[in-house]
């Protein structure tokens, strides 16, 4: 706070009131002083944010300038001023002065009417907000000049420093400040020992000026302390809330739940609509189409997806896939399309293509995103990134979840304000379908439009036809020709002013009538079929690498809205996998409906040549095989991936033997990273051991399949499924499954026949990887040895003496027991000594 000084001197309160009465007994140099308050100067500051506080403090200046100016032309009794100091927050003004007492008249009344009248007589007391409705008070009591969050109100607390006062002497005290509406009666104080009563004047001036003026003031003999009461205190609600957590949460669940759907959801179905229809898409706009035209499109030769559409047209299972993927898509939607086929097979370039044919709206998910997040709230934020599905706030998710800790201490329950994954993953698609069925159901309406509009153009030009015929026979009758005609023969002989009946049309020759039933059949079923039309713009989902691995209840979720798309013909769904077994949960979605299977396989070796061939026709190179060029070709099996590979090492001139020997190679080292890592970082990182894929690898070098079950009894797997499932859905192995049991295993694509045959003729590796492996058994070999020969020591601690078996008596249970062990751990030491010679061997052919 400023002090505008008038003089040198600087003046503090004294610790007692300072009243009319005292003034006289201070007479320092024939002179007393006292205190004036000035009220309605600045603003009142009414709440911590109140910026009409802040424009009080830029007058401030400009306001205490005025203010001293007045008062300094005042001289009744020597009054003189001492200083001025600003009360801001109530908006007052406290003056020090000092005068001359008298003994006729009371010196400082006489000062505070001459003071009112001289202001009056100049307008009024001045103020930062131009408003002069001021006034000017003797301060009864010690001015308290404090600067604490306790803003003004009309409830005035007063508390006792002494014996409870008379409600009259409390009347009389305050009423010259403003009306009062009620005092009431005096009561305890909480944690103090002093008494107190609310006095609550009319408007909030009165009690400003009663606050600042009766402050500090004592009346038979006790003191009054004043302070302001919130008319409404800040705690009441929050107590309230906090008292009656299964009220109040409930509500603000409801409230927040119906914001959300009457602002954010239209909100979102519109953004989910525009990412289908690609209403955000620059290049969709005419300006860049038209840029593209005149630049890239003028240069481009023709498309590699062309000329691929072409090489795959002598693959027959891919022409086969593709008829019955455009098949679904011309029908409509009763079930969901499911392409199954191994990675690399050609399933994406298949369904681009058709997709681009086609021209309809399309919604893809890549549902390998999903389950790369590594949280559920990135799940979450993938899923909408995908869907268009926008606001998202995301960082309530956590909220939500400390919300629901909360009440579950102040309630006992969680508020239900956080969800699940699957309720977050339900809430983002039923928004979504809501999107697809407004564009399902726009573009309906638009072909019914056009179809309308066609048959009413079509009936037009019928109409039209047909009276150019007549007139061109002459039996046209115009009815307006009749007025024109008027009288005479023309009107006699009836023509132009009546109709020719249907005698006179009939007896015209009618060479050039046509016959509806001479029509294209097409043609006329094609005029009533609007539907059909209609299915052709329908959008299309696709949910791409979809897996039932994983985090499967969101799978789930995904295949129940699947289900439920197709079910309400709202859209074609296309599911698009690696592995046939994925479509058992939509099966269980659709229980009623067969899924349309659509598999993509590797070709045949004929089927390969002709691919290659194709493909290598057009980019203008014709080569002819010799016998031994394609049955190395053949190694690659018909993985439209690997061929794929081979065409441009071809093109780029190598021979066909040598790319196929490259392609090997580069897949030898690449699985070798990642199936056995490249240090024991990754090596920690992989979801299967060293020796547990050297087991699979080094079985399959030598046999095209191995038994799946084999495999998995026999050591280093020991029972383990889940590292075969991981070497699965890494697709470096294959499970094959028949009548619902895995009975071999294959490798994860054709070459790989071949690059474990490499993995396995590399001595240096064969032997690391074979010394590991030895390595693990051995020391399962010494574990048996070891628990064998722990519980022969208890069978001889309970009495078994070897020496006392003898063969002409009956042998003991003990005995039985203790012969089994000792050949258990006989055929172990074989085993083991058998695999510690085998290392020393291998060992020696690494130190060469």
């Amino acid at each position: 706070m400023r002090i505008h000084s008038l003089t040198l001197t600087r003046w503090r309160a004294p610790c007692r009131a300072v009243t009319v009465a005292s003034i006289h007994s201070l007479g320092l140099a024939h002179t007393n002083k006292a205190w004036l308050f000035i009220d309605s100067v600045f603003p009142v500051k009414l709440a911590a944010w109140d910026f009409r506080y802040y424009y009080g403090q830029l007058r401030q200046e400009h306001v205490l300038e005025k203010l001293s100016d007045l008062i300094s032309q005042v001289h009744t009794h020597g009054f003189k001023p001492i200083s001025i100091e600003p009360h801001m927050k109530d908006g007052g003004v406290f003056v020090l002065c000092e005068y001359i007492p008298s003994q006729s008249e009371d010196a400082i009344s006489s000062i505070q009417s001459d003071l009112r009248s001289h202001f009056q007589a100049h307008g009024g007391v001045p103020s930062s907000a131009g408003l002069r409705r001021g006034n000017i008070w003797i301060v009864q009591g010690q001015p308290w000049r404090e600067d604490m969050n306790r803003f003004a109100s009309p409830l005035l607390r007063v508390i006792f420093d002494g014996a409870d006062p008379q409600e009259e002497s409390l009347y009389h005290t305050f009423r010259p400040y403003g009306r009062i509406v009620d005092i009431s009666a005096p009561t305890s104080v909480f944690g103090t020992s002093y008494r107190a009563s609310t006095v609550t004047f009319s408007d909030l001036r009165s009690s400003i000026v009663a606050r600042n003026v009766v402050h500090g003031l004592c009346i038979d003999k006790t003191r009054l302390r004043t302070s302001f009461i919130p008319p409404v205190q800040g705690h009441v609600i929050r107590d309230w809330v906090t008292k009656h957590p299964r009220i109040v949460i409930p509500v603000i669940v409801f409230f927040l739940g119906t914001l959300t759907y009457a602002i954010f959801d239209p909100i979102r179905t519109l953004m989910v609509k525009g990412k289908i229809l690609d209403w955000f898409d620059y290049r969709e706009t005419r300006l860049y189409q038209w840029l593209r035209t005149i630049t890239v499109d003028g240069f481009a030769i023709k498309s590699a997806d062309t000329r691929d559409a072409h090489a795959e047209s002598a693959w027959q299972e891919r022409q086969d896939a593709e008829t019955a993927l455009r098949s679904y898509l011309d029908d409509a939607p009763t079930n969901v399309a499911f392409i199954h086929g191994p990675q690399g097979s050609g399933k994406s370039k298949m369904l681009s293509r058709i997709l681009r044919d086609k021209n309809r709206p399309a919604l893809t998910i890549d549902c390998a995103e999903l389950q790369r997040a590594s949280s559920d709230v990135r799940l979450v934020d993938a899923l909408s990134r995908q869907t268009g599905y926008w606001p998202v706030f995301t960082v309530f998710s956590s909220m939500n979840n400390f919300i629901d800790l909360a009440t579950v201490g102040f309630i006992g329950q969680k508020a239900g304000l956080s969800s699940s994954l699957p309720d977050q993953v339900k809430q983002v698609l039923e928004v979504v379908g809501t999107a697809l069925r407004s564009v399902s159901s726009t573009l309906r309406k638009q072909v019914l439009h056009n179809h309308e509009y066609t048959m009413r153009k079509e009936e037009e030009q019928r109409i039209a036809s047909q009276i150019q015929e007549c007139i061109r026979r002459g039996v046209w009758h115009d009815p307006r020709m009749g007025p024109i005609m008027g009288g005479g023969v023309i009107a006699e002989l009836g023509v132009g002013d009546e109709p020719f009946t249907k005698y006179d049309e009939n007896s015209v020759p009618h060479p050039w009538e046509t016959d509806i039933s001479t029509l294209p059949t097409q043609k006329r079923e094609g005029r009533g079929t609007p539907d059909l039309h209609a299915v052709n713009t329908m959008p299309i989902v696709i949910l791409k690498n979809y897996t039932a691995g994983g985090r499967e209840e969101v799978m789930d979720v995904l295949a129940t809205w699947a289900a439920a798309l197709v079910e309400g013909q709202t859209a074609h769904v296309i599911i698009v996998s690696h592995n046939r077994e994925n479509s058992k949960p939509l099966a269980k979605a659709l229980p009623s409906k067969p899924l349309t299977m659509i598999g993509l396989h590797d070709a045949d070796n004929e089927s390969v040549l002709q691919f290659v061939k194709a493909r290598l026709h057009n980019a203008d190179v014709d080569v002819q095989f010799s016998h031994e060029e394609m049955e190395k070709i053949n190694y690659l099996g018909g993985r439209a991936s690997d061929l794929t590979r081979l065409v441009h090492k071809m093109r780029a001139g190598q021979r066909p033997i040598d790319a196929v020997e490259d392609i090997i190679r580069q897949d030898i080292s690449e699985l070798r990273k990642r199936a056995f890592g490249e240090d024991a970082d990754d090596t920690r990182s992989l979801l299967w051991s060293r020796e547990q894929a050297w087991a699979v690898f080094r079985a399959l070098a030598s046999r095209d399949t191995v038994s799946y079950h084999e495999t998995l009894m026999n050591a280093p797997f020991k029972g383990d499924e889940a590292p075969l499932r991981s070497m699965e859905r890494a697709e470096l192995i294959t499970v094959d499954k028949q009548d619902g049991r895995p009975p071999i295993i294959r490798p994860g694509r054709p070459v790989y026949r071949f690059v474990f045959r490499g993995l396995a003729n590399d001595p240096i590796f064969r032997a690391t990887q074979d010394i590991s492996f030895n390595a693990k058994l051995i020391e399962s070999a010494e574990g048996t040895v070891r628990a064998c020969e722990q519980e022969l020591q208890v069978l001889c601690a309970i009495g078994f003496d070897y020496k006392s078996a003898h063969w002409w008596r009956t042998t003991t249970a003990t005995e039985n027991r203790a012969k089994y062990l000792m050949e258990r751990m006989a055929d172990a030491q074989a085993t083991l000594q058998k695999l510690e010679k085998e290392n020393k061997e291998l060992k020696k052919g690494l130190a060469v």
